[in-house]
């Protein structure tokens, strides 16, 4: 392999070709998972500069017959984006395709490279008038490339739709090195099959995703955010329905939480002071986004309040009177994954299900893994707008976190996954399916569409070095 490393020197420049070779060079930060689950070794760490440059690292792995593992900015939950042990894969990092390349105004658009950072996106609509509505707990560091790779799903689902909903156009490297220029603005193209929409969601396995063109919106006039106790998970069910009625498309957010949840944000960061969790089972956060005028949604949000507590939907509330109360609200949700973190290890789930069907799959599963293992610790939390519940168990106190994964992880998603198949939903909802679910959909995935993936995958990646493990 040391003729593949001196050629992919040559073609990106030495420096950024990193080898186990010096051992001051420390790669833990690529080769290791956000949540530590997984720990590889690189052949190598790649960073092209750009989309050229890629394709000729494509081509030279291609002729090693070295296999890639594509990785953005490495906050995935599945472990797709990292190697294995055997230290023969590239790691290819997009982190230096980083350049806005466009933003077209008039036809509510930007074309970016992949590996721009999801908040300076975000940033860069703002500053040109627009609206990029993707958002997530990870947009500080995640890029779209990855976010793209994963049909990354966040808080804003529910009017936007997933990262798939918000990409027009793609340029992918090919598993040849060949380039796809698919960055068309067009909404609409019906001259065959929608190539884009084979790349978006999966995960580095048939090629690199190098730009996209991605859809902007006009910002809001106003936008307004509601914290509600509610009684039940029914009742958050109803109240989703109500604010529909009441908001239409204004409503851009609406996020459940359930009290073990909070109260573990409350543990560990007093600071964030959440709001009702003490009485109540669960709680909502809501977001209006307003086209009219403050007054206008401010006017829309009581009106639909005063309404469920007169149904008794919901039993307390507030809302925030400015944006930096807005702001501590959502911070409280964020910090619901790094409260999990402080109290210890935990076996996730990123699951979706009908949403009428939510709450008799929570009341279901929830006293089935009380059953299987009493004192087991529910963290409950999620987008409830579209379905999507990160259904997470937390060990029972005083039990070590480390243990409880090695000893109960097998059997806990097994029974989850059951679970969510009965109620006719899916294991993976946003997170993707990386190389810790890929064992997993051959259970869970219809075996027709499993045979068209694979057959897509043979296609697209006959010698099989695009991130080999991952989905299938």
């Amino acid at each position: 392999m040391s003729t593949l490393i001196a050629h992919l020197r040559s073609t990106v420049g030495a420096a950024h070709v990193l080898t186990h070779d010096d051992p001051a060079t420390d790669l833990s930060a690529w080769e290791q998972d956000w949540r530590k689950r997984a720990h590889g070794r690189a052949l190598a760490v790649v960073r092209p500069g750009n989309t050229a440059e890629v394709a000729a690292v494509v081509k030279a792995c291609a002729a090693a017959g070295a296999s890639i593992v594509p990785q953005g900015g490495n906050t995935g939950l599945v472990v797709g984006g990292v190697p294995d042990n055997s230290g023969t894969q590239v790691l290819l990092s997009l982190t230096r395709l980083n350049r806005v390349r466009a933003i077209d105004g008039a036809n509510l658009t930007m074309t970016v490279d992949a590996g721009c950072v999801l908040q300076n996106l975000q940033t860069a609509a703002a500053q040109a008038g627009f609206l990029f509505p993707l958002s997530l707990a990870a947009e500080g560091s995640c890029t779209i490339g990855g976010n793209l790779a994963t049909n990354a799903g966040g808080t804003q689902v529910l009017r936007y739709g997933n990262t798939r909903d918000l990409c027009l156009g793609l340029e992918v490297v090919t598993a040849q090195g060949e380039v796809w220029d698919g960055l068309s603005g067009l909404r609409k193209d019906n001259t065959g099959y929608d190539l884009r929409d084979l790349f978006v969601g999966s995960e580095g396995t048939l090629g690199i995703i190098t730009a996209a063109t991605l859809k902007l919106y006009p910002q809001p006039a106003a936008k307004l955010t509601a914290w509600a106790a509610v009684p039940s998970m029914q009742a958050a069910v109803e109240l989703l329905g109500l604010a529909q009625q009441r908001l239409a498309a204004g409503l851009t957010g609406f996020e459940v939480m359930g009290q073990f949840a909070l109260g573990l944000v409350d543990k560990h960061f007093p600071q964030l002071r959440v709001p009702l969790w003490q009485d109540t089972p669960y709680c909502v956060l809501l977001e209006n986004s307003d086209f009219e005028s403050e007054a206008h949604a401010r006017g829309l949000f009581e009106s639909l309040l005063e309404t469920a507590f007169e149904r008794g939907t919901v039993t307390d509330a507030v809302v925030a009177e400015n944006l930096t109360q807005a702001k501590g609200l959502w911070n409280i949700r964020e910090s619901i994954p790094l409260a999990q973190a402080e109290e210890g290890l935990n076996i996730k789930h990123d699951i979706s299900v009908p949403v009428s069907s939510i709450p008799a799959f929570c009341e279901a599963t929830d006293a089935e893994l009380q059953r299987a293992i009493p004192g087991m610790r529910l963290v409950n939390f999620g987008h409830l707008g579209d379905g999507n519940l990160h259904y997470n168990v937390q060990a029972p106190e005083g039990v070590d976190g480390k243990a409880f994964l090695r000893d109960e992880e097998e059997r806990i998603n097994t029974l989850v996954f059951d679970a969510v198949a009965r109620f006719g939903g899916s294991i993976s909802a946003e997170h993707g399916v990386g190389s810790l679910k890929a064992t997993k959909l051959p259970h869970y995935k219809n075996p027709v569409a499993l045979s068209l993936m694979r057959a897509i995958k043979s296609a697209l990646d006959p010698q099989g070095l695009m991130n080999p493990g991952r989905v299938i």
